[in-house]
């Protein structure tokens, strides 16, 4: 029997992991969401045993309560937001105490989670990447979308042309990333030790008040845009070392052809529910069955279209 725990860090101690901050509805329902339908897919994995936790807020010792259920299963998967460095603290205390990460390593996730700093990298390396500054060294009147440098779920994040951005005080530095226009799209992939396996790439639904809320997904999409994420996601986790489990990478396809990869989440993301209901297979086995080096199963799909939301709802698309 194989033991996972499943921890989502919002609905468990909340955003700041201290239960007493309220999380932005947002986050605490997208994580609702990811915790339910991951925990179900693992318990019809046969011979895997599910176990989750959520902090009792009245409680104290949330963080050895945390590792004690790290060190008992065979291995962990952390659902987190990367803000304020509390996804890669959560990584590196199951290394800590066990070893048994479902998910990127650390310093995978320090990288990843830094928007200034892996769009460097992605530089350096050759993926195609909007062009981003430390908030205040961009080009006078360059469009520019500011946000926070290790930001989650849009927040905080507004589209400035060339004026003072009108965005909510974040808690820490930000950072302006060059505005591209086109369609907005993430792929998710299932990474092993030795295997980067894309699943269907979906549609990104977001705001046009300028702030880019994650309103809702789509899949699947055209034939050749859905190529054209999968390329451009490729090569931007493929120059990332120490990525694994479920990673999903957002990206926009210009009408010019040009491509650009925008962020990598190192966790679960949203998509993962509007996934998991055309799939005709289990996507948390496939998940542990790539992280192992085994064989997953061959990928079915119903043909769909359909859309999700970011809590957790999924119906047939338009």
């Amino acid at each position: 029997m194989t033991k996972v725990f499943v921890y989502e860090d919002v609905t468990a101690m909340w955003a700041g992991g201290d239960c007493e901050s309220p999380p932005a509805p947002s986050l605490l329902a997208e994580g609702r969401a990811m915790l339910a339908a991951i925990s179900e897919d693992f318990g019809r994995v046969p011979r895997v045993e599910v176990q989750t936790w959520r902090q009792n807020p009245d409680s104290a010792a949330a963080e050895p309560a945390f590792c004690r259920h790290a060190r008992a299963a065979d291995y962990t998967l952390v659902i987190a937001p990367e803000c304020g460095g509390r996804l890669e603290l959560l990584c590196r205390e199951v290394i800590r105490v066990s070893g048994r990460l479902l998910g990127p390593s650390p310093d995978a996730v320090r990288l990843t989670a830094d928007k200034l700093e892996l769009s460097r990298h992605w530089e350096a390396h050759g993926v195609t990447t909007p062009a981003t500054w430390t908030l205040g060294e961009e080009p006078a009147g360059l469009p520019v979308v500011v946000k926070p440098r290790d930001g989650a779920g849009s927040q905080a994040t507004v589209l400035s042309r060339g004026r003072a951005p009108g965005v909510a005080e974040s808690p820490g530095p930000m950072i302006a990333q060059e505005f591209v226009r086109g369609f907005a799209a993430s792929v998710a992939f299932l990474v092993g030790p030795n295997s980067r396996t894309p699943l269907v790439p979906c549609q990104q639904v977001l705001s046009e008040d300028g702030r880019f809320q994650y309103m809702s997904g789509r899949l699947p999409i055209a034939p050749d845009l859905a190529n054209r994420a999968i390329n451009i996601a490729t090569a931007a986790i493929a120059r990332v070392p120490g990525l694994l489990g479920y990673v999903g990478v957002d990206v926009v396809l210009g009408k010019d052809g040009r491509d650009w990869a925008i962020e990598i989440n190192p966790r679960m993301t949203t998509s993962y529910v509007g996934l998991r209901a055309l799939a005709r297979f289990n996507l948390a086995g496939a998940m542990l069955a790539a992280v192992r080096s085994k064989s997953i199963p061959t990928f079915e799909w119903d043909v769909g279209p359909i859309a999700f939301t970011p809590d957790g709802r999924v119906s047939p698309a338009a």
